[in-house]
């Protein structure tokens, strides 16, 4: 059999329900003795990575063992202030960096992540919890946006319209970076959403401040480590952890202009509703209410693979989750294949196995 290219294999894995409910043997012996202390996770703040002096933190866990992988720190409002003025020292230089300059970066970059996939889908799946197809397929759809990244100068094109008003009046529009905006994650896509931010608000001439998913920092902080190897200056893109007190402090600061929020509909409201009162740009994806809309025509077999791998895949935990479909004639013809797909569903777990016997205890007999 020819062997498959990484992006191949991702095209061929990405979100399919056949990779997502392989179902493995899970051991029956008992789970491993704790670890020490976990390390902290790093923050990057002004091109370095360091070691927060706060007192709080929040142990990360592996779903599938419970065992805790990592500690994610609160940062201190010293901390974020510093992450903040980094970003705000380095607007000046960045957003006078010619355009073709900054998309070189990119170009650097998507070739980084290629060449680092599978340490990033590793990192998504020991402390997201999703398989290491679905953590690839989470690599690589944010890969899609960084390689949009690289031809951005388009999206960045003004305009110009002569003679709009009597006496020879001309108009014209010239798009500029805003300086500090910032990018709040949540814990289902580690590495999608992060790539969703920061390369086109970096490759348009700002600068960034990354709060990752305190749940599962580590594949975002590669990500930051990675686009500062590609090239990105000291201070363009800073990594800052926490919690809710995080977020406030985002909203809050009065030096950054824009917010991106991913995640609940709570939320959503309350960055929309906190920053939106200071004056700041806010672009908020929250949770969704998916349809699909089944015709009597349609082919059944790519039907039923396609709704059953919408409806559950990831445990249905993604905003573009199918929860209703719709069907033109009725469900009638469909209810009993549907059913069985359901019934034939299997979880995988993690890296493949069930290392813990709690979490064995906490699968339905129905999937085991």
């Amino acid at each position: 059999m020819k062997k498959q290219s990484p992006i191949e294999r991702e095209q061929a894995s990405t979100f399919s329900s056949s990779t997502v409910f392989a179902l493995f043997p899970p051991p029956l012996s008992p789970p491993p003795p704790p670890k020490k202390k976990q390390p902290g996770v790093k923050l990057l703040i002004d091109g370095e990575k360091l070691e927060s002096k706060t007192k709080e933190w929040i142990d990360v866990h592996d779903p599938a063992t419970q065992n805790v992988v990592a500690r994610t720190p609160r940062a201190t409002a010293a901390e974020f202030g510093s992450a903040v003025a980094a970003a705000a020292r380095a607007f000046p230089k960045w957003r006078t960096t010619p355009l073709p300059a900054r998309q070189r970066v990119m170009l650097k970059l998507q070739a980084l992540i290629r060449q680092h996939e599978d340490e990033l889908a590793a990192a998504v799946t020991r402390e997201q919890g999703k398989t290491l197809a679905d953590a690839r397929g989470d690599v690589f759809r944010g890969l899609e946006v960084v390689e949009f990244a690289c031809g951005l100068a388009p999206a960045l094109m003004g305009s110009h319209l002569e003679n709009v008003a009597s006496g020879g009046v001309d108009c014209y529009s010239v798009k500029q970076p805003l300086g500090v905006v910032a990018g709040i994650c949540p814990f289902n896509f580690p590495a999608m959403i992060p790539l969703w931010m920061f390369p086109i608000a970096v490759t348009a001439g700002n600068t960034f401040v990354l709060k990752p998913s305190e749940r599962d920092p580590s594949a975002a902080v590669m990500l930051a480590e990675l686009a500062l190897e590609a090239g990105l200056p000291r201070g363009v893109l800073n990594v800052v952890h926490g919690g809710h007190e995080t977020v406030n402090r985002i909203c809050d600061d009065e030096t950054i202009k824009a917010v991106a929020f991913v995640g609940s509909d709570a939320g959503g409201r309350h960055v929309s509703s906190r920053a939106g009162a200071s004056g700041k740009r806010v672009q908020a994806n929250m949770g969704a209410k998916n349809h699909a809309v089944v015709l009597p025509d349609a082919h059944r077999e790519a039907t039923l693979s396609a709704l059953t791998g919408a409806a559950f895949g990831a445990a249905g935990q993604r905003c573009m989750a199918v929860s209703a479909a719709v069907f033109v004639g009725g469900v009638g013809p469909w209810a009993d294949d549907l059913v069985e797909r359901a019934k034939a569903l299997r979880c995988a777990f993690s890296f493949l196995r069930v290392f813990s016997l709690r979490s064995l205890s906490r699968i339905p007999p129905s999937l085991s």
